[in-house]
């Protein structure tokens, strides 16, 4: 595939142009060495680079409907001793969107981190997943194992237990296909929305953001045209349930049996527990999972923090420590209990 340098065309910048140039600002002070896109069959996939390639590398991977700048508030607190390469995937951000006819599946975003691993040339790495994108960093380290040595779950799982979706999981499926065939059939042109109709839209779906932070998504996440803003995700993308794979306990414990990679899962005190909200009270998947990650791998952390479901964009003070301590660390026994920040 070709990696080509790619500045980024003024007409993606929000109405907000001064905090966009703010940030573009901060991001250059913190080392932001470059914008590029990897060529791939459907298009380009967008990623954005601090530090040298001749460095370790940290591959970002972000949530469901997020973009790469999920991780501009993170990486500056992070040693400057790691190159961080944060992604778009397919259908966010600035990525191009899958061919007609191609649908949105969890395996295929997998896929996508096997290609700009292709792209860079890199044999091995370390993942960087924040909600959606540490369970496809998950799934990447255990079909992968070899290419994977540290995994950093925040936020996140390894996998979704489908321990209480059982009677959900075709209904996801059918949801999946239907909307994609509905979207393809529809005529309609994106949405136009003022500048703060779409970051009030945006922070009322998304009510573990700070304003600032929204403000820093749709930066990357909308577009201008003539008369406001529309969003650049692609709108085949619906409910992340009905891509997510959901496994049984027996593969899960099968699965996490194959990772070579050692991870620290950081769990935040007021964050998700479930990819739905109804599902977040019962504790039951992610203990499970806790405890098998605990006792077949040589090295697991577990850490809980103050803050919600995005406080490494809120407040990534409360994070960067612990994340630094991971990558720099050699491997350890894991704790029995779970650490507290």
């Amino acid at each position: 595939m070709d990696l080509l340098a790619w500045k980024l065309p003024r007409q993606i910048c929000p109405a907000w142009l001064q905090f966009s140039c703010l940030c573009l600002l901060r991001a250059t002070l913190a080392g932001l060495l470059s914008e590029l896109k990897l060529a791939v069959p459907w298009g380009h996939i967008a990623v954005k680079v601090w530090g040298s390639e001749k460095n370790p590398l940290v591959l970002c991977l972000h949530g469901w409907l997020d973009n790469a700048n999920s991780f501009d508030r993170l990486v500056p607190l992070l040693s400057s001793d790691f190159c961080y390469v944060a992604m778009d995937f397919g259908g966010h951000g600035l990525s191009s969107h899958y061919n007609p006819g191609l649908p949105y599946y969890h395996q295929n975003f997998v896929s996508e981190v096997r290609r700009v691993a292709t792209a860079f040339k890199w044999t091995q790495f370390s993942l960087l997943g924040h909600s959606f994108g540490g369970t496809v960093g998950g799934m990447f380290a255990c079909i992968f194992p070899e290419m994977v040595d540290k995994l950093i779950l925040l936020e996140s799982t390894p996998f979704l237990l489908d321990s209480n979706e059982m009677e959900n999981l075709l209904t996801y499926r059918r949801r999946n296909i239907e909307h994609t065939l509905q979207v393809e059939a529809s005529q309609k042109s994106p949405r136009v929305f003022s500048q703060e109709e779409m970051l009030q839209g945006f922070l009322s779906n998304n009510s573990h953001l700070s304003k600032e932070c929204g403000e820093l998504l749709l930066q990357r996440g909308a577009t201008k045209v003539g008369t406001g803003l529309v969003l650049n995700r692609d709108r085949r993308i619906s409910l992340p349930e009905n891509s997510f794979d959901f496994v049984s306990k027996e593969l899960f414990v099968h699965s996490m049996g194959s990772l070579q990679a050692n991870v620290l899962m950081i769990k935040a005190m007021q964050g998700y527990s479930g990819v739905r909200r109804v599902n977040d009270d019962d504790k039951g998947p992610l203990d499970f999972m806790v405890d098998t990650l605990r006792s077949v791998l040589k090295e697991f952390q577990y850490v809980e923090v103050p803050g919600n479901h995005y406080v490494h964009m809120n407040e990534p003070n409360l994070v960067a420590g612990v994340i630094n301590s991971f990558l720099q660390s050699q491997a350890k026994m894991a704790p029995e209990t779970p650490a507290r920040l």
